[in-house]
């Protein structure tokens, strides 16, 4: 009897020692997660904030140099064309670039989640 209180007794720390791993395991994985998110999160909302007083910045910036253009060459509407053939020229460019641009923003995703 005492080989099997022995083996009873080991198999009992054995599933204890287990199901210990696992919630310490659930609660890693809970960690990480918010981890994640709240990563996650936070560079969304600083690129959001950043990204609109760029773009404030932009449209203020546009019109003040098609204002000066057009006063430069004596007819507004040439200002705001010129302003607005420059924006659709970095727009192509930025379009011929996407490719380039999509795999860097992967990269670095890919950096800040799985290396962290």
């Amino acid at each position: 009897m005492d080989i099997l209180d022995t083996i009873n007794k080991t198999t009992n720390r054995g599933s204890e020692s287990s199901k210990k791993y696992l919630e310490t395991f659930y609660e890693h994985g809970k960690l990480k997660i918010f981890q994640l998110v709240t990563v996650s999160l936070s560079s969304i909302v600083k690129v959001f904030l950043i990204g609109w007083f760029i773009f404030i910045g932009l449209i203020f910036l546009a019109f003040a140099s098609a204002i000066f253009l057009g006063n430069y060459l004596n007819n507004i509407s040439l200002g705001y064309l010129i302003v607005a053939l420059f924006f659709l020229i970095i727009s192509l460019l930025i379009f011929s670039l996407r490719k380039r641009i999509d795999k860097k923003i992967i990269r670095k995703m890919s950096d800040m989640f799985f290396e962290s």
